[in-house]
Formats: C-alpha cells, structure tokens, sequence
C-alpha cells in the first residue's frame, strides 16, 4: 500500500503493519527542520492511533539518514525567539509515540540525525554509518536530546568524548558502546529492519506497547522501582485476551494469532 502523497519532505510506504518512513531532503542530506517534523507528526500521530500498525521504520537515503538539523533554518534567529518558539520541543511528540519505532541508518546520523536515530527503539546500521554530536563546532550543544539521550544510552565518559570533542564515530563503535543495536552490510540496512519491524508487528500490540515503556522507565528509575513497575504491568497483561491465547498457543504447540486485545 503506497501512502505517498503531496507531502514534501518524506516519502511512505506501507506493507501489512509496517510502515516506513523515508527522509526526502536529499539537496540538503535529509536536515531536519520545521516542515519536516510537521510531516512526520501529521503522518505518524494518526498511524500510532492505527491498531493495525505495529511498528514503523525511518530511514534516510544512502549518502545520509539525516546530516544534522537545518541550520539555515535557525542561524538568524534570537535567544528570545528560540525561547518562545521553544525550538525542537516538538521532537517530543515524535519521541513520545507508543508504537515502536526502528531507525535504518546509512551514511551520515549527525547532530540532530543522531538525536532522531536515538529517539527510535531500535537502531540497525550499514557498516558505513557514521554518527556524531558535533553541535560544539558551531558554538551551541546539542538541543533535541542529544546530551541526555547519549549520555543514558552510551556513559557519560563517552558522551562527554563525542559532545566535547565533536568527533564522529563509526558504526561498530557505535554498536560496540550501545547506540546501535546491530551492523549490517549497507544493503541490508533497509531489510534488516523492516524484517525487524514485520517480527515486532506480528506481537500483541498491548504487550508490546507495555515492554517498550518497562525498557525506557529503567532508564528513568532506580533499580526497585523499576522492577515493581514492571511486575505491576507483568500481571496487568493477565487481562488481556492476547495473554490467554499466546500461553494456550504455547500448550497446543501451535503459533498464536494475537489481536491486540
């Protein structure tokens, strides 16, 4: 199912319960501005309301999944301005989607690229991938996350190295250190995740909704916490239809058919 329409700055497709998700900016290695995140919100927040879509995957082009937000965009503008148009905030709402999102990276994931790639829940990278912050090299630090988002995900040692520095690093460190889940040929990039995303899709909705949420509250929570957090939702799935039928399934040695309730 082609969803492509007048749209401007992404392409989409959609095949059963995936849909992906293509950065169309190529005269500027997909950066992120005002109008691209509009697209992608106005896109993406009905589709997460969709029970027929289990997971969506964002990608870029060969060259680039996103070099970096758009500089042009925000270069003249003032302290008062970013401040009242609390510039990036948005991104959020893109962050804050329940269904789960899976970013398929070739070429460059700068800056703002980065961010977006670390707002996703999954990360499968072409061996030439190439992520960074280099925000420092143009007088400001990253804005849509990215000193928060890294430091969770990577430690602060490394964070501070590539904040500080600017320096980019290649795909297997990126994996080696934790941004990226897993490294494939450059071709495979894109079918790797949409295998990925067609696995994720096929699971109960509910429980997946609920194990991507107990995985981002231990970033967020101490230890006890966390594990009574997710024992209370561990027995709230008890009320669901898809629990009976995924344990029963399991007894008759037979595969489930999940519904999403």
């Amino acid at each position: 199912m082609d969803l492509e329409g007048p749209m401007n700055h992404l392409k989409l497709e959609r095949e059963g319960a995936v849909v992906t998700v293509r950065l169309h900016r190529p005269h500027v290695l997909n950066a992120l501005n005002s109008a691209l995140l509009a697209e992608l919100l106005d896109v993406l927040v009905p589709l997460d309301a969709d029970p027929d879509v289990g997971c969506v995957v964002v990608t870029g082009s060969e060259r680039a999944f996103a070099a970096g937000a758009d500089i042009r965009e925000m270069a003249g503008k003032s302290a008062v301005e970013m401040a009242a148009e609390d510039y990036f905030a948005a991104w959020e709402d893109f962050a804050d989607l329940r269904t789960p999102k899976i970013a398929a990276v070739n070429g460059l994931a700068l800056g703002g690229g980065c961010e977006l790639a670390m707002m996703c829940d999954l990360v499968i990278a072409g061996e030439s991938a190439v992520f960074g912050q280099p925000e420092i090299k143009l007088g400001v630090i990253p804005g849509i996350g990215g000193t928060q988002r890294l430091t969770r995900l990577v430690g602060r040692a490394k964070a501070m190295d590539l904040v500080l520095t600017g320096r980019t690093m290649d795909a297997r460190e990126a994996e080696s250190c934790g941004l990226v889940s897993r490294v494939v040929a450059d071709e495979a990039v894109l079918p790797a995740a949409l295998e990925a995303a067609a696995t994720i899709a096929s699971y109960g909705r509910t429980a997946v909704r609920a194990a991507r949420e107990c995985v981002d509250r231990a970033l967020e929570t101490g230890l006890r916490d966390g594990i009574r957090y997710e024992r209370r939702v561990f027995h709230a799935l008890f009320a669901t239809e898809d629990q009976k039928e995924g344990m029963t399934a399991f007894l008759e040695k037979r595969a489930p058919h999940f519904r999403g309730r």
